[in-house]
């Protein structure tokens, strides 16, 4: 057998009916960086029909590392422009369609509702939990992962299995980044091959499904894990959502947990200057109402600690906005 793809249909679990599945589909991939150069040249490269790439970034020498789609003639450009050209190189039988924004309150229903399946390759915790909301929302399958230091995992949640916050309900109190605590390519690599692996076991129905199950990979013990997590529970206390800047309305009490050294002025008027340590002293002033209290941050995590101690003082109205999602 020769051609593009014959190894692959080679296989009694694709043929020549998988094959045109993955030629049917549509998969949106949030993020093009470590995560997601390796999920899109796998997809593109199995002949996933359609791809949408959704990054706001450029290519920085300090990405090539980790993101061998790009070269140093990319540096300066626009992720999704480099990636689209990258992969249609790769495979020009594909569409590759690009969006040079962030995934945001404002856009995120929108862009899971025209995809198939929705990949997770963002480096914003924030960004997580508003595409799980929308995929949970609209019964989309959301391949998740993260990669940092020598660990990570990739997980399928949503359409019929529990979503990424029953798994994750609560953020940690601090989030460690590719800059702060490092990273080797390689690692993203496996994490990134891992989550492309998922998405084409969900378009060809390879049973089991993996909806439902979280896979770690701890490169520094050379060990895999992972459980299932089919029986995990929805949280039942009030979400804590994220909203865009542009839902904040003047009957709401928006305090910003920025320090005024970090952001000398708030693109909210009136709005309160607190931290997060400090949020508790809100309830003298302003106790629990029916009036929605708007918490905001850079990127989110600050924001979402505010509210988790808040909605413990008996706060139910909340909602989350991270500026650093392209808020003026």
């Amino acid at each position: 057998m020769t051609g593009r793809y014959a190894r692959q249909i080679a296989l009694a679990q694709v043929g020549t009916d998988g094959q045109a599945r993955l030629a049917a589909a549509s998969v949106l991939v949030i993020g093009a960086g470590g995560l997601g150069c390796p999920v899109l040249q796998y997809l593109a490269a199995a002949g996933v029909g359609r791809l949408i790439i959704v990054d706001h970034d450029v290519v920085e020498e300090s990405n090539l590392h980790r993101q061998p789609l790009y070269t140093m003639d990319d540096v300066g450009s626009p992720k999704v422009a480099a990636a689209r050209a990258a992969l249609l190189r790769l495979n020009p039988t594909i569409t590759v369609e690009t969006l040079a924004a962030r995934a945001t309150p404002d856009n995120a229903a929108r862009l899971v509702a025209d995809a198939d399946i929705v990949v997770d390759a963002a480096d914003s915790l924030a960004t997580t939990y508003v595409v799980n909301d929308a995929c949970q929302a609209l019964a989309r399958p959301l391949v998740s992962a993260s990669a940092v230091g020598l660990s990570g995992y990739v997980g399928a949640f949503c359409a019929g299995a529990p979503s990424y916050r029953a798994v994750f309900p609560d953020m940690p109190a601090r989030a460690a980044t590719c800059s702060s605590a490092g990273v080797l390519g390689s690692l993203v690599g496996v994490i990134g091959s891992l989550q492309a692996q998922l998405v084409l076991q969900l378009i060809l129905a390879i049973s089991p499904s993996p909806l439902g199950w979280l896979v770690t990979f701890d490169a520094a013990r050379l060990s895999f894990g992972g459980f299932a997590f089919h029986d995990a529970g929805e949280p039942d206390s009030p979400l804590l959502r994220y909203i865009s800047a542009r839902e904040v309305t003047a009957d709401d009490l928006v305090v910003d947990l920025r320090s005024l050294d970090e952001a000398p002025v708030s693109p909210f008027d009136d709005a309160l200057r607190l931290e997060v340590d400090t949020i508790g002293t809100l309830i003298d002033d302003h106790p629990p109402s029916a009036s929605r209290i708007v918490l905001c941050c850079h990127s989110g995590l600050r924001a979402w600690r505010a509210g988790r101690h808040l909605r413990d003082l008996g706060f139910t109205q909340l909602a989350l906005v991270a500026l650093a999602d392209g808020t003026p």
